[in-house]
């Protein structure tokens, strides 16, 4: 793959001795160094969606990702929905890419037959107390600009879901769901014949797995990534210095590795870490209904918790029912775990004990036995438990002082909807 990048990419290739380098990465051997146009780390829906917006623009991409494809991370271990913008802060970048890049989602799925729904979602109160709360949340999403928001009464709740238990509901008609391995098939450009072409492939990027950047370091005002194979991570003991086999200088890198950016960021050597955000990592597992008719047509979501949005339902296009995510913080992860995905993603069927309590508020005919392990998921937060959601991090030279890079820090949920938005933002801002 790396013998591949390098004919794609190159331009005025040209073999060193890497002796100046030595103090940085330990290399005694020539290494290819390539300069290359635009490239983006992670093949994410995030990075998928900034490497089709410069593809758009004309210019060169590289995309490079330790996976054996594309998406095998956060954007195929979620809910799948496709938010409103109601919890973030007026003016936060969740709040503004969200509702953004809600609309640029369903322009392009409508327009590139990706398969999606809008069902609409009712976050529900279940007790009286929790009316403060959701009031807070209808004056938030209005001032984010979120439309036909609507406070339903118990009996109004009730005729849009009979199976529903609740003293009062927040609706959002404009929430739904999406499938999100067709948007990042279609955002890549492997479509069928019938789809609309114009995406990331169709351009001129080029994608490389099995391909993983391992560090980098600043040359001038440039920066240099040091790339290798993935297998070489895989058999890597920790005990000698990791070995590039390429050296990439882009003159704009996106970084949206996604779990492991933090982790990256801190192996460019010439970066202030100052500037990286500590990263907190945190596990949900979602568990999917059996033995029962699906009990809604709609989204049901309760008042936000400690971690997360609480065990909600989602439905999927075929109208599964999905239950989760929970939150399990999770300690003492490593680089190259993270770099190369090596999380437990492992769903223990005893976890539904938790389920069954915080469903039935607001399901109370959820029948025994009816929840079978489902999927999971890991979330990087950039805030820990017990303290308030942090905003997405967009990092460009006016933080960081280094020119041509953007860090991409914390972007979890709504990250799959504001995706699109996310890409506009840093071809405007970024691109020169």
């Amino acid at each position: 793959m790396l013998g591949y990048m390098i004919r794609s990419t190159r331009k005025a290739r040209r073999w060193v001795s890497s002796k100046n380098l030595t103090s940085r990465v330990g290399v005694e051997k020539a290494v290819a160094r390539e300069s290359v146009d635009c490239m983006v780390i992670g093949a994410g829906v995030v990075g998928i969606a900034v490497a089709r917006e410069l593809a758009l623009k004309g210019r060169e991409v590289v995309v490079v990702e330790s996976a054996s494809t594309f998406g095998t991370g956060t954007s195929s271990r979620n809910s799948e929905v496709i938010h409103a913008g109601i919890y973030y802060p007026r003016n936060s970048l969740k709040a503004v890419f969200c509702v953004r890049g809600r609309e640029l989602l369903y322009q392009y799925c409508s327009e590139h037959e990706v398969p999606h729904k809008q069902i609409g979602k009712l976050i529900v109160a279940t007790r009286s107390s929790e009316f403060p709360k959701l009031n807070d949340l209808m004056i938030r999403g209005i001032e984010n600009g979120v439309d036909g928001l609507r406070m339903l009464e118990t009996f109004e709740a009730a005729e849009m879901e009979p199976e529903l238990q609740c003293v009062k509901a927040l609706f959002l008609p404009v929430s739904g769901i999406v499938d999100s391995h067709s948007l990042m098939l279609s955002l890549v450009g492997i479509s069928p014949p019938m789809w609309v072409q114009g995406e990331a492939e169709n351009h001129g990027a080029t994608f490389c797995y099995n391909t993983t950047v391992i560090g980098g370091h600043i040359e001038g005002n440039r920066i240099c990534l040091h790339i290798s194979e993935s297998k070489d991570l895989e058999n890597w003991d920790g005990k000698f210095p990791l070995h590039p086999q390429v050296i990439l200088m882009p003159k704009l890198v996106v970084n949206s590795a996604g779990l492991s950016a933090p982790a990256l960021a801190k192996r460019f050597d010439g970066l202030n870490s100052i500037v990286i955000p500590a990263a907190q990592y945190a596990r949900g597992c979602y568990f999917v209904l059996s033995k029962m008719k699906a009990p809604f047509k709609h989204l049901i979501y309760p008042i936000p918790e400690d971690g997360g949005l609480g065990v909600h339902v989602t439905l999927d296009l075929d109208g599964q029912i999905k239950f989760g995510p929970d939150v399990e913080w999770i300690k003492n992860v490593d680089d190259i775990s993270s770099f190369l995905n090596k999380f437990d993603y492992s769903v223990c069927a005893k976890r539904a004990e938790r389920f069954y309590p915080e469903i039935r508020k607001y399901h109370p005919n959820l029948k025994d036995d009816s929840l079978e392990p489902g999927y999971a998921g890991i979330r990087l937060k950039l805030s820990g438990a017990q303290q308030s959601a942090s905003d997405f991090v967009i990092q460009g030279e006016d933080i960081h002082g280094v020119p041509g890079l953007v860090n991409l820090f914390g972007i979890e949920s709504p990250g799959l909807t504001s995706s699109m938005a996310i890409a506009e933002h840093i071809v405007a801002r970024y691109l020169r």
